[in-house]
């Protein structure tokens, strides 16, 4: 499997089928070491252009998709298209189909209390065979996370769903990962609050027609600034875009 990776202000995603991000993803369920998984959209690929530490984290993950089709965009503009959105809630959903099969064992990790249990009992229900080692909210203090990593080392998990929202997940995988025994670490958002049905994903048609970001807005149009920073991220790609032309030249 070819390592391409498209440069898109300063974050390396890699440009690879859906299929492939999830053989990867087996793959480094079952390898030793703790390697990461990221999967940035529009917002999180903007934090990390003002954000050296967060970029510097992106860009040291095993495997970095284009969750968002404005990511997807933005690769088009820089003449390098990604072959297709990859979003981090459906590589979670099919790697957990898959881990089903083999009995390796997933720990849960974020949400507020008593949302990564539910989404334990709808994940085992959705995926019989599943073996769910292990949950902790994500609500902490800073001198909690010793025994939050010990937890989780003690579940015996070969994969970490990190729930805490993006840049904290992030940051926290990364300032964790020597210390933890799992083999793959996951920031994955909402994930736990989808599975439990405390949020709602966009239905399938808007999905397919790569619209899931109108639909969110139209059940909440309260998000009105997040979703206004989505051209700001098209005009910095395409600034970025001459900039890279006048440095090639």
């Amino acid at each position: 499997m070819s390592k391409n990776t498209i440069n898109i202000l300063g974050v390396e995603v890699d440009s690879i089928t859906f299929r492939d991000a999830l053989d990867k993803a087996e793959q480094l369920v079952k390898s030793q070491g703790t390697s990461m998984i990221f999967t940035p959209n529009p917002e999180i690929i903007m934090c990390a252009k003002d954000d050296a530490e967060m970029r510097n984290i992106l860009n040291s993950a095993d495997l970095c998709t284009a969750d968002g089709i404005g990511v997807v965009y933005a690769s088009k503009i820089l003449k390098k298209p990604v072959p297709e959105r990859v979003a981090g809630f459906d590589l979670v959903c099919a790697l957990l189909e898959r881990m089903a099969k083999s009995g390796d064992g997933v720990f849960l990790f974020g949400a507020k209390p008593g949302v990564a249990e539910a989404a334990k009992a709808k994940m085992e229900e959705k995926y019989p065979g599943i073996n769910i080692a292990g949950c902790n909210d994500g609500y902490f203090k800073p001198e909690d996370e010793p025994q939050i990593v010990e937890k989780i080392n003690s579940s015996g998990a070969k994969l970490l769903l990190v729930c805490l929202g993006a840049p904290k997940q992030e940051k926290w995988i990364a300032k964790y990962r020597e210390k933890l025994n799992v083999n793959l670490c996951m920031g994955v958002g909402g994930t736990l609050d989808v599975f439990a049905g405390t949020a709602k994903r966009a239905p399938k048609i808007f999905i397919k027609l790569n619209l899931e970001w109108a639909y969110r807005f139209l059940k909440n149009p309260s998000r009105i600034g997040r979703f206004a920073a989505l051209p700001k991220f098209v005009i910095e790609v395409v600034k970025f875009r001459k900039k890279k032309a006048k440095s090639d030249k």
